[in-house]
């Protein structure tokens, strides 16, 4: 089974769901310990608009780990360890960049983040890393 899992979030209600199957197949997996890794991108596009928006360095930190409280609470209420990674660039490439460079044996992305106007322009982030990452993709609906 898979032992080394990335799950690429945002946020989204789409990384929310697929939070939940990254915690399900880690659950699925009994004879060995799995390791699943958060990875949130920040996208340089929209970071210069967040630190001039934010006040402080401390209050754009807390906006960032807002977007991804409820994924966190998610492995704490499941008392399933992770690790959360984040990374500054454009989302795709980071990520394929990431999970090759790690050698994940798979990752986990939702079908549509927090922005579907670039999306439908420029192509899906989770089409991006499916076609370029080395292991398994799973794109969660």
């Amino acid at each position: 089974m898979y032992k080394k899992i990335l799950l690429a979030v945002d946020g989204s209600v789409h990384s929310e769901r697929s939070t939940d199957h990254a915690i399900q197949l880690g659950k699925l997996t009994t004879d060995t310990e799995v390791e699943v890794e958060l990875i949130y991108v920040l996208d340089y596009s929209k970071s210069k608009s967040e630190v001039l928006h934010s006040g402080s360095a401390e209050a754009l930190e807390q906006a960032r780990r807002l977007k991804l409280k409820k994924i966190e609470e998610k492995f704490q209420t499941e008392e399933f360890p992770y690790k959360l990674t984040m990374k500054h660039g454009d989302p795709g490439p980071t990520i394929v960049a990431y999970a090759n460079d790690n050698h994940f044996d798979l990752v986990i992305i939702g079908s549509r983040g927090l922005n579907s106007f670039q999306e439908m322009v420029l192509g899906s982030v989770s089409h991006k890393v499916a076609k370029r990452v080395d292991c398994p993709v799973l794109i969660v609906k």
